[in-house]
């Protein structure tokens, strides 16, 4: 006589179709910033000094010949199962710059800050040198 133990099979497909999207995540997701459109947004200013705050990614500080803050923004997300949250905004004499993924994602990021050349810069709140 057979006897039925508990039924698992639910958790074993759920388990199989994780597996397979991360495998597939991991083949074919390969997120790069340079494949990515640049998006771009100036921020009037008038201050001295401009504190970025860069969130760990990748940011060219750059001194320019301009009056206000442009920042352009590399966003690759390759195939994901999840979602992406970027944050660029001006708020007094800081900027904030974020962008990232959640979920089973892959994303790549990276920005551009031209600052006018007078201005101080800071990086995470450290003196730091600009290019240009």
């Amino acid at each position: 006589m057979f006897t039925r133990g508990k039924n698992t099979g639910g958790r074993t497909v759920t388990a199989l179709i994780a597996l397979t999207a991360g495998l597939l995540l991991t083949a074919t997701a390969c997120a790069e910033a340079k494949k990515a459109d640049p998006q771009e947004k100036v921020f009037p200013f008038s201050g001295k000094k401009l504190n970025v705050r860069t969130n760990d990614n990748p940011t060219d500080l750059v001194a320019a010949d301009i009056k206000d803050v442009r920042v352009t923004l590399w966003f690759h997300q390759g195939v994901s199962l999840g979602g992406s949250d970027i944050t660029w905004e001006l708020k007094g004499d800081t900027l904030d710059l974020d962008a990232s993924c959640s979920g089973l994602a892959d994303c790549d990021t990276k920005f551009r800050v031209e600052v006018p050349r007078d201005t101080t810069v800071l990086r995470d709140g450290n003196p730091t040198d600009l290019k240009g």
